[in-house]
């Protein structure tokens, strides 16, 4: 019976891919807009149905697992060891998101997130939806592990954060667009993220010396910054 399972969930998985690489695929080459669900159902050579159970909407088919992304970051911080700025937190998750996109084959890599997010008005607007939604998940994360932090700063820290997650994002898609080398390209985004990060984590630190709280993360922090 478990085997049975395991199989299904494993071509599953596998017919969710090949949907979302088709379309890919038909994005890099049309544009998003240009496309239907209805294409990529054709070139999938599965039903408009079929597409529809795995991707809700057409954004979904490019921000593969959206509902998952929408909590990525906030999760991050969330279960983040002590010691552990929210900005170290999310640093492992941006750093690879470069390397991801930047991995790609130019020509799918076209067809995907950061490059069609600056080409579709509609996409623009899905991603600043969802960036609204991180910001408010890293919210949460931030009060519930440091709740001696003021609600504002948090919202300001989390929206921080996720300004530097958009700002790499779109810098890696002018990259795709412009077919820059992928190796110069991917050193210059790992220092811009670095940098920011680093700036970020200087900041939340000032911030709970300047609160002076002690609970739970914000005690190991402060810890840390007197000695």
């Amino acid at each position: 019976m478990g085997s049975q399972q395991g199989l299904r969930e494993r071509k599953k998985a596998q017919q969710r891919e090949h949907i979302a690489d088709t379309a890919a695929a038909l994005f890099a080459e049309r544009g998003f807009d240009a496309v239907s669900m209805a294409d990529v159902a054709r070139a999938a050579d599965v039903s408009d149905q079929t597409v529809y159970n795995y991707f809700p909407s057409k954004p979904d088919l490019v921000l593969d697992r959206a509902d998952e992304y929408r909590g990525l970051y906030g999760r991050a911080v969330l279960n983040r060891s002590d010691g552990q700025s929210p900005a170290d937190a999310i640093r492992p998750l941006v750093m690879s998101a470069i390397e991801f996109y930047l991995e790609e084959q130019p020509r799918l890599a076209r067809g995907e997130f950061p490059a069609l997010c600056l080409q579709s008005g509609t996409l623009r607007r899905f991603a600043l939806e969802l960036r609204e939604e991180q910001a408010q998940h890293l919210t949460v994360a931030l009060l519930e592990t440091d709740p001696g932090i003021h609600t504002v700063v948090a919202q300001a820290h989390a929206a921080a954060l996720v300004s530097v997650v958009q700002s790499i994002t779109d810098a890696v898609g002018r990259a795709v667009i412009d077919a820059s080398s992928p190796q110069e390209t991917a050193t210059r985004m790992r220092d811009d993220a670095a940098a920011a990060l680093d700036h970020l984590d200087q900041m939340f630190r000032s911030a709970l010396v300047l609160n002076s709280q002690t609970p739970h993360t914000t005690a190991t922090l402060l810890n840390g910054e007197q000695s």
